[in-house]
């Protein structure tokens, strides 16, 4: 495991430093965990977290003066955004092909490929757990690759796609992790934050590299 993680309270964020920590989101059907990256030129929140005034003061408290931006990785990542940027007023960023999904939504940017941020964060398309699912990698103090929904823990320390009823294209995700390796840089890999998952701080943490593991690529279908 990277890194060293605090939490005081039940449902509270759980801290893995002064800059990083994780909330698991409960109120949405698909679970999952959203990320605070907090950054001098631009904090990032990765995913929507459970919209509760906790949660906001939380966020208001982390932000302080600055403006950050929500980066929301897939569909299944986008919870009650709209109303967590009604209340925090802050933009929004997403791939183009999920961003009809949120007519409601205002100060939206989109990107098709690749995008970097004002901070130096790298977003990579990725789809197949939705048509615009996409990872986030942050080199600078931290080297984290947030994953999104396209790595899940299946076992202790072992990291691999799943094949669910909601996957949106299974032969997708499979390109989308291949093209992953070659892009994302080699000295040094980075660690892994997932997005997907619901087993509390078993999951809200961050995995090495090589606990990522590639499965048996069969063509039965693998539905959890």
């Amino acid at each position: 495991m990277s890194g060293t993680s605090e939490r005081t309270q039940e449902n509270m964020p759980l801290f893995l430093g002064n800059d990083l920590c994780a909330f698991q989101v409960d109120s949405s059907s698909t679970g999952g965990i959203a990320w605070w990256l907090g950054s001098d030129e631009e904090p990032l929140l990765i995913d929507c977290p459970d919209v509760t005034k906790k949660n906001i003061d939380i966020l208001k408290k982390l932000a302080r003066n600055s403006r950050p931006r929500i980066l929301l990785t897939s569909r299944e990542g986008h919870g009650r955004v709209a109303a967590l940027q009604a209340a925090l007023d802050w933009p929004v960023l997403l791939h183009e092909q999920e961003a009809y999904l949120l007519p409601a939504l205002e100060k939206v940017e989109t990107f098709s490929e690749e995008l970097v941020t004002a901070a130096g964060v790298r977003l990579l398309w990725t789809p197949g757990p939705t048509p615009g699912s996409c990872v986030a990698h942050v080199h600078a103090s931290w080297n984290v690759l947030f994953c999104g929904r396209l790595l899940s823990l299946v076992e202790v320390d072992r990291l691999a796609p799943l094949q669910t009823r909601k996957t949106f294209h299974w032969r997708r995700q499979r390109e989308s992790l291949k093209k992953l390796r070659q892009w994302v840089p080699s000295n040094p890999l980075p660690s892994l934050a997932l997005g997907s998952g619901s087993g509390g701080d078993d999951c809200m943490r961050l995995f090495e590299w090589d606990d990522w593991k590639e499965p048996f690529w069969g063509d039965e279908p693998m539905f959890n």
